[in-house]
């Protein structure tokens, strides 16, 4: 007898852990890259608590209703392709049949096999069948805007506290450096985090992420240095 063993597959996780990473990822990034710009103006501490206080209220709703709006729309789009396909799966079962035997054809089955698949496959539950292999929409990836924004607005909230508590526990002439080590210090443990819960190489996504923060903090801290300067 075949014995089959389970297979935990990671597919599953994509819809949340997307968000999380983004939310976490521009949560350090975002905050930390405006209170290091803030800090480079020659501003107070304060100063530069209050800005990252403040863009991490911001950047958390902001985070929230994005994801939302923008996942929201996805989902439309699903469930407006799907009332189509019923629709011409009651107005034209035996064209759908057809067209849904050819999807199994080009993936290489025969041609007799591939229409018997699709007939049995449109017996048990024939949108299902269409969705997945025609459309290309599956209960593991299918958008869901509410979870999306919740767990965007959390992570981010978790991210951006990073740098601000970085800030708190370091004194004035270190400021900007403590908040720039650290963040890049965690942003590149979320990027090894993210690689490890996705099931994907470590290096080089942790790499990709501290590099681009670093230049995202870089940058502005350039940029706040030349405006404290001019004002």
């Amino acid at each position: 007898m075949v014995r089959l063993h389970a297979e935990r597959h990671l597919v599953n996780r994509i819809g949340w852990l997307r968000a999380a990473v983004l939310g976490a990822n521009d949560g350090i990034i975002s905050t930390a890259s405006l209170m290091v710009g803030v800090a480079a103006a020659a501003s107070s501490s304060s100063e530069v608590l209050v800005a990252g206080v403040a863009g991490m209220i911001a950047g958390a709703m902001s985070m929230a209703a994005g994801e939302y709006v923008s996942v929201s729309s996805q989902s439309d789009t699903e469930r407006a392709d799907l009332a189509r396909e019923r629709q011409e799966l009651a107005e034209n079962p035996k064209f759908e049949t057809n067209e849904l035997a050819q999807i199994y054809v080009e993936r290489g089955l025969e041609p007799a096999l591939a229409r018997q698949v699709a007939v049995q496959l449109m017996a048990k539950d024939a949108l299902g069948a269409h969705a997945r292999d025609e459309l290309g929409i599956s209960e593991a990836i299918t958008a869901r805007p509410i979870q999306a924004a919740l767990t965007s607005a959390a992570t981010f909230s978790v991210g951006a506290a990073l740098p601000v508590i970085a800030a708190l526990a370091a004194p004035r002439p270190f400021l900007m450096q403590a908040v720039f080590a650290t963040s890049l210090a965690f942003l590149a443990l979320l990027g090894a985090l993210g690689a490890k819960a996705g099931g994907a190489d470590i290096i080089k996504p942790t790499i990709r992420v501290a590099f681009w923060g670093a230049f995202a903090m870089a940058l502005t801290a350039g940029i706040g240095a030349l405006i404290g300067k001019a004002v």
